[in-house]
């Protein structure tokens, strides 16, 4: 069961309402950065989990918080649109080039689809896509996840903060951005509850080492023909590994397989009749084959 509160978690205020800008938050809203991704990624993550409890509790937490963070950047989007019907009107009225270059940045759909209110789109108008959500049952493959989710958003946060000179708008991508390093330091703090970087690699830790191919173990292979891409003494190609429980070593790559041989195509998955036979009989008697009865 989910609660709501009428006011804002954080104040949004905008003094020059922006429609360019606007469009640009879009991204922190629907896009493969913004807050729709975390706040479901998390969700899905606690509804789905199996284990203690405590982990649930905290991702069910942390998702909630991240619908409010979709509400003020709805609130942003709505309080950089007000105004933007007039300058609609304008740029109509106007000389009109391609509606002066696309309504100076904005997005239309901002007037013609939704009344001048926040989508669930990224900042080019694409909705966005669920398959971006990560859930994958493992609570440390999930943490990483979320690590790289938050690192990401935090990064799209501190470039539109230096794409607006609006006090109000820096000053609620600053709380953002602050939020966003404090889950950073959350999900790796769940790791570290969980034991640590070396308890918990390779993930999963559940499937015996003994069944691993032991010659790649800690291979870094360099697959470069012309040079080493790595100084064969750089951090991940020697000495121990993360996890402790191996050594890094340079391997040049070589093939280990043989070349592959597939058999002829499927009757039914109507390929050419060359493919049929395995043969190419060669330009002449194709056009033989092609001319003659």
């Amino acid at each position: 069961m989910f609660y709501h509160d009428n006011k804002l978690q954080y104040k949004v205020r905008v003094e020059k309402p922006n429609p360019a800008f606007a469009k640009l938050l879009q991204q922190a809203i629907g896009g493969i950065e913004g807050e729709i991704r975390v706040c479901l990624q998390y969700l899905f993550q606690a509804w789905g989990n199996r284990g203690p409890s405590k982990y649930r509790d905290m991702l069910l937490d942390t998702g909630t918080e991240e619908m409010a963070h979709i509400e003020m950047l709805c609130t942003a989007v709505a309080l950089n649109l007000e105004g933007a019907t007039h300058e609609l009107k304008d740029k109509i009225a106007g000389e009109n080039p391609i509606v002066s270059n696309i309504l100076g940045g904005m997005d239309p759909r901002h007037v013609i689809s939704s009344g001048l209110s926040a989508m669930a789109v990224d900042a080019n108008g694409v909705p966005f896509n669920g398959s971006w959500v990560v859930g994958s049952g493992n609570i440390a493959a999930d943490m990483y996840a979320n690590v790289m989710a938050e690192s990401t958003g935090r990064v799209l946060a501190t470039r539109l903060y230096g794409l607006t000179d609006d006090p109000g708008m820096k000053d609620m991508l600053s709380f953002l951005i602050t939020r966003d390093a404090m889950h950073q330091n959350q999900w790796l703090a769940v790791l570290e509850d969980l034991g640590g970087v070396s308890a918990n690699l390779p993930i999963p830790n559940t499937f015996p080492m003994a069944d691993h191919v032991e010659a790649f173990d800690y291979a870094f292979v360099s697959t470069n023909i012309e040079k080493p891409t790595v100084a064969p003494d750089a951090r991940w190609a020697s000495g121990p590994s993360i996890d402790g429980k191996g050594q890094f070593r340079y391997v040049p790559a070589e093939p280990f397989g043989d070349e592959p041989k597939l058999g002829p195509p499927d009757v039914k998955g109507f390929a050419q009749e060359q493919q049929m036979t395995g043969m190419d009989k060669g330009i002449i008697d194709n056009i033989k084959d092609t001319l003659l009865p």
